[in-house]
């Protein structure tokens, strides 16, 4: 029988193979780009922050038909995989380097969740409800954290308003449905004028998901990975004070998720710690093998901004931001809550723009973070702690003739105080980068970057106390006596932004001293005792894309990359994910439709880490289709349906903390959007 879901799904069904039926002949706003997720390195004509040429923006468009997750949302892409562990879970894998160093921001401020402790913890910011995620590699990077050598990954949203809007309002409505795991989202937001300077913009996001579909070669009587549902409702509301100068303005965001755990089960095997500086592991089995293990997690986060153009002499913008976080999240063992996170966070930053001096313009600041992490219950991976970074930051760039030259520079110092007899850590990082890039020919370029970063080592690097986590099936242990990790790292990039050719291909190499790592020093079946460590390590690829214009319907394009990571005298880093390459077609009917069709190969992975099993190869062949329409001038709307894994491929992902879990089998999404 149908429910209430399922018969508004096959209502957008409908409405799609309507307009797909009927044409309408007397629109005359065609379009003449087909939105799909491709990631293309933009040259800019302005040297300005964020504008380098490695750096890449996905716009809004692309991000309401894309993934549901941060790690969806940029996966596919050359350089960038996700780390999925459930439907509700992922967190993007960049050149290799996940977790602490693919660092997540967003409006450039801390997100103050718990996503980096664990691969099980959600990111809490949605990228179907942000404007942009910018993938920033180039010098920008150390505008918002130092040691993302791979890419720092921030997204933009308008829940602060910025300008009043368009004849007093604006806004979008959505509905998408995806057939394999009977999965729905609907969102929205708008901005609404109250007055001539006061702004409002509310909006909401709600997604449910049951659990997935597998490969038919894998089924089983269920038919599904079991635990892999997610829900998640999502609602924020701002206020805004629009002024000649600028605006300032706050706002409030609340969000709810509940998410399975794929495979979390207890064990009665307790390791040895192997002498590690560490807390022993206290864990004692209490349960039954398999069981129903969730997430169910809250956050409440409110935020003020304040922006003034031409504050005083000299700088032509000042900005100031902060956000308070209140988070938790219980890991469910059934009815039961059998552990609980809680942080309370607090990020604040000063920028200011300068005008050009002596030709240098760009963008200096400092930024202050605070959290506080408590632990409760069966799994307390760590004694209680209280983490406090002091950053200052600048960008600058200039232009001479055919070249370009950025430079910037950032400063953290940290205390991380823990609630045991533990070793307090106190340090300070210096990170440097620097970009030139040539103009050569017309919209093309070389660019040559170079720098030196340092990352101070989290909490659980330092404290996790050898207890079992059922999610990642490990017993972690900290080490207190970590020290900063440093790299030094180079990559020259090739890139084009022209009508017919664009191209964006990068080679690099990274040298990284007391790199620090989960080293999996023993194993008992699925359960690995994992070890903080540090050693010294290399990691260098290739990634790029190409793409050409082949006429005025057609375009054609190849991606790829490969990256290769080893540990000085322990072998290979962990969860790197194997080569992949691939081509994509775009076609442009007219009228409104569109479509893509995508086939690309995943290469087996060999190269592997202590106690890891070889990644297995696959193909993945997607295919899309689109149809953008006018209800009037300012009123225009979106059909769009997708095929996924076409071939039913069998999935298993190698850089997944989860690599033994199949992902999803073939699945079809089909949505609309509104936009007024």
């Amino acid at each position: 029988m149908l429910n209430n879901t399922n018969l508004f799904a096959f209502s957008i069904l409908s409405l799609s193979i309507h307009h797909a039926q009927a044409r309408d002949l007397n629109t005359e706003i065609q379009t003449s780009y087909l939105p799909t997720i491709e990631l293309k390195a933009k040259a800019s004509e302005q040297p300005l922050p964020g504008q380098t040429t490695g750096n890449i923006t996905i716009a809004q468009d692309q991000l309401l038909q894309g993934g549901t997750t941060i790690g969806n949302a940029l996966d596919g892409q050359a350089g960038i995989y996700s780390a999925q562990y459930t439907g509700g879970v992922s967190r993007p894998v960049i050149r290799g380097q996940d977790g602490a160093r693919v660092k997540i921001t967003q409006n450039g401020g801390d997100p103050l969740d718990v996503s980096s402790v664990s691969p099980d913890h959600a990111v809490t910011v949605d990228p179907n409800s942000a404007d942009q995620i910018e993938v920033l590699r180039g010098p920008e990077t150390l505008m918002y954290g130092a040691g993302s050598v791979g890419g720092l990954v921030n997204i933009i949203d308008h829940k602060i308003p910025s300008k009043m809007p368009d004849q007093g309002y604006e806004g979008r409505i959505g509905a998408r449905y995806n057939t394999g795991d009977d999965g729905v989202v609907y969102s929205g937001e708008t901005t609404i004028g109250l007055g001539r300077q006061i702004a409002l913009n509310v909006g909401g996001l709600k997604r449910d998901a049951n659990d997935y579909i597998l490969p038919r070669d894998l089924q089983t009587d269920a038919r599904r990975e079991d635990s892999t549902f997610a829900k998640s409702n999502d609602y924020h509301a701002g206020l805004s004070w629009i002024y000649d100068r600028g605006y300032t303005g706050i706002a409030y965001s609340e969000r709810h998720d509940k998410y399975g755990i794929p495979g979390d089960v207890d064990s009665d095997w307790e390791p040895d710690q192997n002498m590690m500086l560490t807390i022993p592991a206290q864990h004692e089995d209490e349960g039954e093998e398999g069981g129903s293990s969730w997430i169910n997690l809250k956050q409440k986060r409110y935020d003020f901004k304040t922006q003034l153009d031409e504050p005083f002499a000299g700088f032509s913008r000042f900005t100031a931001q902060a956000n308070h976080t209140s988070y938790q999240h219980a890991e469910m063992d059934g009815d039961t809550a059998a552990t609980l996170f809680r942080s309370q966070g607090t990020d604040g930053r000063i920028v200011l723009d300068n005008h050009p001096w002596l030709g240098w313009n760009g963008q200096m600041g400092a930024q202050y973070t605070q959290q506080k992490l408590t632990i409760d219950g069966e799994e307390a991976l760590m004694a209680p702690t209280d983490t406090k970074r002091y950053s200052l930051f600048a960008v600058q760039a200039k232009p001479v003739g055919a070249f370009t030259t950025t430079l910037s520079t950032r400063i953290d110092h940290q205390q991380s105080k823990v609630d045991s007899d533990q070793k307090n850590f106190n340090g300070t990082a210096y990170s440097v980068a620097g970009e030139t890039a040539w103009e050569f020919l017309p919209d093309q370029k070389i660019s040559l970057d170079a720098s030196h970063q340092e990352r101070l080592p989290m909490a659980q690097e330092l404290y996790s106390n050898g207890g079992l986590h059922g999610p990642t099936k490990s017993f972690e242990f900290g080490n207190d006596q970590l020290s900063k990790e440093k790299s030094n790292n180079l990559s020259l990039g090739f890139h084009a932004n022209q009508d017919a050719l664009q191209y964006n291909v990068s080679v690099y190499h990274n040298w990284f001293d007391d790199f620090i790592y989960a080293n999996t020093i023993d194993c008992k079946g699925d359960f690995r005792s994992v070890h903080y460590d540090q050693t010294d390590a290399r990691f260098y690829g290739i990634d790029g894309d190409i793409s050409y214009q082949l006429n005025a319907r057609y375009n054609a394009g190849l991606f790829g990359d490969y990256v290769r990571a080893k540990l000085d005298n322990q072998g290979n880093a962990p969860r790197i994910p194997g080569g992949r390459i691939g081509t994509r077609i775009k076609a442009n009917f007219g009228e409104g439709y569109s479509g893509t069709a995508e086939y690309y190969h995943v290469f087996n992975q060999d190269d592997i880490a202590n106690y890891e099993t070889e990644g297995q190869s696959y193909n993945m062949v997607n295919l899309g289709f689109t149809y953008d329409g006018h209800i009037n001038p300012k009123a225009a709307y979106q059909l769009y349906a997708k095929a996924n894994n076409l071939l039913d491929s069998k999935v298993y992902l190698h850089e997944s903390f989860l690599s033994d879990v199949p992902q999803i089998g073939r699945n079809f999404t089909m949505g609309i959007n509104f936009n007024f």
